[in-house]
């Protein structure tokens, strides 16, 4: 079996490199491959990519930002693994949670496997406000779709390819996490959480999602809850 693994990357010069180097370190048991899509970084990134030569990575570029959500939509339709997993390269997620998160897929429990903040794993102490919208939004996701998850909005979700791939997204930016949550719901997907790290970095050291972000993500809950 082979996962692939989908890093959308935009501004990322100071832990790109460093995000690959743990990637490729993690032993997970299947073969891997990388699937980087730049979007539109401007702060030397590109350049950074762009020298990179190993054979188990692909790399994409976009020539303008267009957001989180159209960079996995260009990784999942690059990727050729029988496991799609997400991982963000601002080194906030620990590549060494992987084989926790394959687990109730390989063992045939799953589709699709969350990686929760709020289930007991270690983490930064950070921004309070920030722990109370996730809190809000997962549980206005969880209303309409009858679910009981505790991070709606983690990085960290992994599928199975036949799943994603019957899956039409349309958020371009951090709309695809509501977005993808309730497109498995209707699609009655095995969905599983569990625990994983978190390293969160405040807004100086480059942390990008903001309040305007939530507010958008709750026009996105009822978006996909109740419209094509």
């Amino acid at each position: 079996m082979k996962l692939s693994i989908v890093i959308p990357v935009f501004n990322e010069r100071d832990t790109i490199e460093e995000l690959i180097r743990r990637v490729q370190n993690v032993e997970v048991g299947l073969e891997k491959e990388i699937i980087i899509v730049d979007d539109g970084s401007e702060d030397g990134t590109h350049q950074i990519l762009e020298n990179l030569n190993h054979p188990n990575i692909k790399i994409f570029f976009h020539t303008i930002n267009q957001g989180k959500g159209a960079s996995l939509q260009t990784g999942f339709s690059k990727a050729a693994g029988d496991i799609v997993l997400i991982q963000d390269a601002d080194l906030e997620y620990d590549p060494r949670d992987y084989s926790r998160l394959l687990e109730p897929i390989l063992d045939g429990r799953a589709d699709a496997v969350f990686g929760s903040r709020f289930l007991g794993g270690p983490h930064r102490v950070l921004f309070f406000w920030h722990y109370i919208g996730n809190k809000l939004l997962t549980t206005l996701s969880n209303m309409l779709t009858n679910l009981n998850l505790s991070d709606m909005e983690t990085c960290y979700k992994v599928f199975r390819k036949e799943i994603i791939d019957k899956i039409t997204l349309k958020s371009k930016r951090f709309g695809f996490e509501p977005e993808i949550t309730i497109k498995l719901s209707k699609m009655k997907c095995r969905i599983y959480e569990v625990p994983i790290s978190y390293s969160g970095r405040d807004y100086s050291e480059g942390k990008k999602i903001g309040w305007k972000d939530g507010v958008a993500a709750i026009f996105h809950i009822f978006r996909y809850k109740f419209f094509k």
